[in-house]
Parts: C-alpha cells; structure tokens; sequence
C-alpha cells in the first residue's frame, strides 16, 4: 500500500542522509521538502511547529510527524515489511544498535556544526580550529568504530544485508572525508563502505545527488 511520506531535508545533514538512505532501502517514496539550514529556516515558525527541536530531519507519515533519525528509521523498520535494518533476533538488534550509536550519539553530538562553531568562538579561534576539532573526533569515534566492527561476518557492519548501522556509518564517512580525516587504516569500515557503494540505496541518498537548496 502507497503511504504518504515527506522528509524536511538539509543535503548535507548526516541525520537526513540516514533516513534518505533508510527509505531508499525500504523502497519508499518520499516528498523531499529542503530546510535551508544556512539561512535559518529550521528555526522559522513553520518548521519549528513541525519540529520544536528545530533539527533535521522530521518525516510525515500519513499524517503522523516524526523526529529524530534512528527513531524515524525503526518506526519505518517496524512499520514496512520486509524490513531488514534492525534484526529479527534480540542480539542482532542489539548489535545494530550499538553500531548506529556509537556514531548517531557519540560522534554526531560533538561534531554538529552548532557545537563546533560555538567551542571555537569560547576558544577564539578560526576554521582551522573548526578543522581541527572535527578531525580528532570523528578520527577518535571511526577508530572506536573500527574496534567494533572486528570480527563481523559478512561485507556490511553487520550481516549480509544493510542495516540501520550502515546508514549510520555512510553519513559519517561522508563527513570524514570533508573534514580530511584518512580511513585508510580501517579495513572493516572501508569494507562496509564498498558495499554499500554497490547499492543504489546508497547511492541516490549521497548529498551530491540531492544538492543545495535552490
């Protein structure tokens, strides 16, 4: 059955290009609405009653509005059938969970673009202690990630097939490689990387196909 799904969308916004990804992998058909976070329109009324948070993304539902990114993708998990980016056993939804957290909610938070800039302004500094600040966090998480990704069976972060903690990773290397931090090091990552380069899902989702809003 068709369902009506908007996402409120920033090109460039890891929590965005998660559920861009999550959808594509479900085969869902969203209504793209860009929120321009360069020019302040996450913080105007209209989205603000949407989302109070004021962050990226919500996605509407038939109706029903949803917040934040890993919370959208298991609603759409638990809502879709099919679904495979949680696990159907209690230890492979754990271990999906721990994946997408070490990123969603250790390395994400530190190095959104609002704390960056306001621990640069405290320490007076430039862009290159913007550079600096995401270069060691995001290089400390991936390597953290790297650990935990020993052992794994199969090309992706976990399994055969992409899960939420693919959806995770893919935004973060995005933002890895505009920061100028080198993964070469981190076999596991790359090769969950490589396989997610070979999906379309992955692909379409990548902020170079959505662009800049208008």
């Amino acid at each position: 059955m068709a369902r009506d799904i908007v996402l409120y969308d920033y090109w460039r916004s890891s929590a965005s290009y998660r559920v861009r990804i999550a959808l594509n992998l479900l085969g869902l058909e969203a209504e793209i609405r860009p929120v321009n976070l360069l020019t302040g329109a996450h913080l105007d009324a209209d989205y603000l009653a949407l989302n109070p948070q004021g962050l990226l993304p919500a996605l509407t539902v038939d109706g029903k509005t949803l917040t934040q990114s890993l919370a959208i993708i298991e609603y759409l998990h638990a809502t879709q059938p099919g679904s495979h980016l949680l696990l159907e056993t209690v230890d492979g939804q754990y271990r999906v969970r721990q994946l997408a957290h070490a990123i969603a909610m250790e390395i994400h938070p530190v190095c959104n673009l609002g704390v960056v800039r306001h621990a640069a302004d405290l320490a007076g500094g430039g862009d290159e202690t913007k550079a600096a600040w995401m270069r060691h966090f995001i290089g400390k998480g991936l390597t953290a990630f790297e650990t935990l990704l020993d052992g794994t069976e199969g090309p992706f972060c976990h399994g055969t097939t992409p899960t939420m903690a693919d959806c995770c990773l893919i935004p973060q290397l995005y933002n890895a490689d505009r920061w100028g931090v080198d993964v070469s090091s981190f076999p596991g990552i790359r090769r969950a990387a490589g396989a997610c380069g070979e999906l379309d899902a992955f692909r379409n989702a990548h902020p170079d196909k959505i662009g800049p809003p208008a």
